[in-house]
């Protein structure tokens, strides 16, 4: 028996709507990529806590490197693989060894950005602490503020991000690999943030239903 012919409007719609969700997407894209940090962050704010969100020797360096010049109480250092300890990270910073030796806490739990945002927000609270500075890559900056924002909402965080040499952030439009890297960022972004308002959305709905009851 043979299917009916899908109405010529239906299928239409259908591509009038991806045109426009492509179209927003490509918009949301460029706006996402053109304002990625890309200056020095500013040092002078001093915070509770430094959060380092690993992924790159540059992110851990330049948290101890804060750390060392007094820029925060404490070190948390999120995602490290397992068998690295504080003697490893005492071999890496040889600067300041003693900063190490007291205020460097290592964080193993996490195996990507959504862990990172619990683990480090888990311990954030347990210590009481009100600030953060976040340490993570330019282009990774964007999805770890949503994340760890949607976790501890109450804690006042200063954005610190690093430019790793092999991304080229200011011209992602001229290298492809670049500009692959920062879609997929922006895609999960996206996806976060989708996460952030069903969480509202949930959290408001069985609000009302308490009140109700």
């Amino acid at each position: 028996m043979r299917q009916p012919r899908r109405k010529p409007w239906r299928r239409k719609a259908i591509l009038v709507t991806a045109a426009i969700l492509a179209i927003a997407w490509v918009t949301g894209f460029v706006s996402f990529a053109v304002t990625l940090p890309s200056g020095e962050p500013d040092e002078t704010a001093r915070t509770d806590a430094i959060v380092v969100f690993t992924g790159g020797t540059l992110r851990l360096e330049t948290g101890l490197r804060l750390l060392s010049s007094g820029k925060a109480r404490k070190l948390f250092i999120s995602g490290v693989h397992s068998g690295v300890d504080v003697a490893e990270m005492k071999r890496v910073w040889k600067q300041a060894p003693e900063t190490v030796d007291c205020c460097v806490v290592l964080g193993y739990e996490a195996d990507d950005t959504a862990g990172n945002a619990r683990e480090s927000a888990d311990w954030v609270k347990s210590e009481g602490y009100r600030s953060i500075r976040l340490v993570t890559a330019d282009y990774h900056m964007p999805r770890s503020l949503v994340e760890f924002r949607m976790l501890a909402p109450d804690v006042t965080v200063v954005p610190h991000a690093v430019h790793p040499p092999h991304v080229k952030t200011k011209e992602w439009f001229k290298y492809p690999g670049t500009a692959l890297l920062i879609a997929g960022e922006y895609t999960k972004t996206l996806v976060a943030v989708a996460r952030v308002w069903l969480r509202r959305g949930l959290s408001a709905l069985f609000a009302n239903g308490d009140q109700d009851t």
